[in-house]
């Protein structure tokens, strides 16, 4: 039977592109390094102090159960662990998993009786997270105002644009909302390297048949490029009423007002 197992930071590391790797290779049913592949791991980890391992993945050969296949790679990677630790930085959050038959056998029998460590070098650490695809939550305070809350945002994040409103059943501003579009410019003139998608949403009813939602959210481009802002800074989409915050039809006025909104969303900064 085919296993192997892994002891890893994050499952998907196996697919990363941007991490480093390593291996060593054990003799059959051995999970500890002859001194040929001792001194090899000594010298990767005279040559990596300063990297930083996010995952070690024991593997075997075909020869044995699985349970005893399990037992033996885990004991592999435990090995390689005991050796490097202290020596090598290593993310505190990883985890031990049994993979099973998803391991791929290699035809020659050495080359499935190994530990791999993943790291990453010096040089990238500070793009850690971006490496092993970890999106970090940042959290917004809704009353902070509107340059705040486009300083703490990172590419894809949604941004309700408060106290904007238009006239009933028509894409006309009101002059109410003259303070929030010149948050808005203000924003996009202290920022040239931003660029933002306009996104307009309706309530109450069940179809945007007249595309007022993509009317709208032109109607706010219209008044930044107006003022200055260049238009290729800008795009706009009408979702209507499809990304309702609650449930149409709305059991209020309040919800309907909250689903009636504008919205952007940072396309680069």
């Amino acid at each position: 039977m085919k296993t192997f197992f892994v002891y890893l930071t994050l499952f998907f590391c196996l697919t990363l592109f941007s991490q480093e790797q390593f291996s060593v290779y054990f003799e059959t049913n051995k999970y500890e390094l002859n001194n040929k592949e001792k001194i090899k791991l000594a010298s990767w980890i005279e040559q990596n102090k300063t990297s930083k391992i996010v995952a070690i993945n024991g593997y075997t050969d075909e020869v044995g159960s699985t349970g005893y296949n399990d037992t033996l790679a885990f004991k592999r990677v435990q090995y390689i662990f005991n050796n490097i630790k202290e020596k090598v930085a290593i993310r505190e959050d990883y985890k031990s998993i049994s993979v099973g038959e998803n391991f791929k056998q290699s035809v020659i029998q050495s080359e499935n009786r190994r530990a791999t460590i993943y790291f990453i070098l010096e040089k990238d650490i500070s793009r850690e997270n971006e490496i092993l695809g970890i999106v970090e939550e940042v959290i917004i305070p809704d009353d902070a105002p509107l340059h705040e809350k486009i300083s703490l945002a990172k590419v894809g994040t949604k941004i309700i644009l408060k106290n904007i409103n238009f006239y009933q059943n028509t894409f006309a501003i009101t002059p109410e909302s003259n303070g929030a579009l010149y948050d808005l410019l203000f924003v996009l003139q202290n920022n040239p390297n931003l660029k933002i998608q306009i996104q307009g949403h309706i309530c109450c009813i069940d179809l945007d048949r007249r595309n007022l939602s993509l009317d709208r959210a032109k109607q706010v481009r219209r008044f930044l490029v107006f003022k200055g802002i260049p238009q290729h800074r800008i795009t706009v989409t009408g979702f209507g009423t499809t990304k309702p915050i609650y449930e149409i039809p709305e059991a209020n006025e309040e919800q309907a007002a909250a689903n009636r909104r504008v919205e952007i969303e940072i396309l680069s900064k």
